[in-house]
């Protein structure tokens, strides 16, 4: 698409006329004259026709170097098509554990009994496909803590990465402090501090390994900004079978440290939730959507490319071509002057 940044330039276009109508004719003077013994030495002037045809020639050259000088005064350009552009998001970074407990198999999926790191894959696998924008960074933790994806836009790889996942591949046991360490020295390598940043840490127990407490470690994601969310998961009772062969009730969150993860989260201006079932999980996720929501797309940007050097290159080739005649017209009248005077 074509358009003129600057349309009310066009108003320019009758002002040669303007001028010539509202300027006064300057009256030559008939008072003084040139003698001289034959008028052959003037005869380049006696044909009209020729000498008014070359004017009109150079005045319609002109008036289409005004034309084009003008169009370039109101800068046309040339829109291109609509492009997408990446909505500037929140660095999220999701920490999950991949400790022993998570086998428990105390989560249903569907119609079948599925364990806990299972339905986390499922309800966070969603719950980062919403999040178009957002650069997503995953954790996994256990005994250990490591970076799996550091931050990015390519959602897709997050979840395919969060979906090879298993049970026992950081370590049995569950180090809390170091998911929470790792995940700020990230945001601080990437130097993002003055953005939003948000962890989503996932535990279904407390924190038995690692070198940083977990409330050291959320000082130090208070001091950059970083709002964590922290999520227990795991049921409050199942039923398993006895060493006597009936059935009996436990409950399967014994250990989960809600007090710890509820600290963590308040410390830092963000929020513990605990998840029961899968239904549950859900709709804490569908709540950190609501707390911290996707930015919204921004107006499709065109680009666009300015081409004001084409008409104005145009008005100074022909204004150059019109002095170059002149020049030329000049010279040869004044030749031709010498030769018919010296003649004569």
């Amino acid at each position: 698409m074509w358009s003129l940044a600057w349309p009310w330039m066009l108003l320019a276009l009758p002002l040669p006329l303007l001028v010539r109508l509202l300027t006064p004719a300057i009256v030559g003077s008939q008072d003084a004259g040139l003698m001289v013994p034959s008028f052959r030495g003037f005869a380049v002037l006696s044909d009209r026709s020729e000498v008014e045809q070359l004017l009109n020639w150079r005045f319609w050259i002109a008036i289409v170097a005004w034309i084009l000088l003008v169009i370039a005064a109101a800068r046309p350009e040339r829109i291109g098509d609509e492009l997408d552009v990446p909505v500037s998001g929140r660095n999220l970074m999701l920490a999950v554990d991949l400790s022993g407990s998570m086998d428990a198999k105390d989560f249903e999926l569907g119609s079948r009994r599925v364990d806990r790191l299972t339905a986390t894959k499922a309800v966070a696998g969603d719950f980062i496909g919403r999040r178009e924008g957002d650069r997503i960074g995953l954790i996994l933790f256990g005994e250990r803590a490591y970076l799996q994806v550091p931050l990015t836009l390519d959602r897709e790889t997050v979840n395919t990465l969060l979906l090879e996942a298993f049970i026992g591949l950081a370590g049995e046991k569950t180090a809390i402090g170091d998911a929470i360490t790792l995940a700020v020295k990230r945001i601080h390598d990437q130097g993002d501090e003055g953005g939003e940043q948000v962890l989503i840490l996932l535990t279904d127990g407390a924190n038995t390994a690692g070198e940083i407490d977990p409330l050291k470690a959320a000082e130090l994601a208070q001091q950059i900004g970083l709002r964590i969310y922290t999520i227990g998961i795991g049921a409050e009772q199942m039923v398993v079978s006895s060493i006597t062969g009936g059935m009996r009730r436990v409950n399967p969150s014994a250990d989960l440290d809600e007090a710890t993860l509820t600290q963590i989260a308040e410390l830092t201006g963000g929020r513990y939730f605990r998840a029961k079932d899968t239904a549950g999980l859900q709709e804490i996720y569908r709540l950190l959507d609501e707390m911290e929501p996707v930015a919204e797309p921004e107006a499709g940007f065109r680009p666009v490319k300015s081409l004001y050097y084409l008409p104005l290159t145009g008005a100074f080739v022909l204004a150059s071509f019109l002095a170059l005649m002149n020049l030329l017209a000049g010279w040869r009248a004044a030749r031709a002057g010498r030769l018919h005077l010296g003649a004569g």
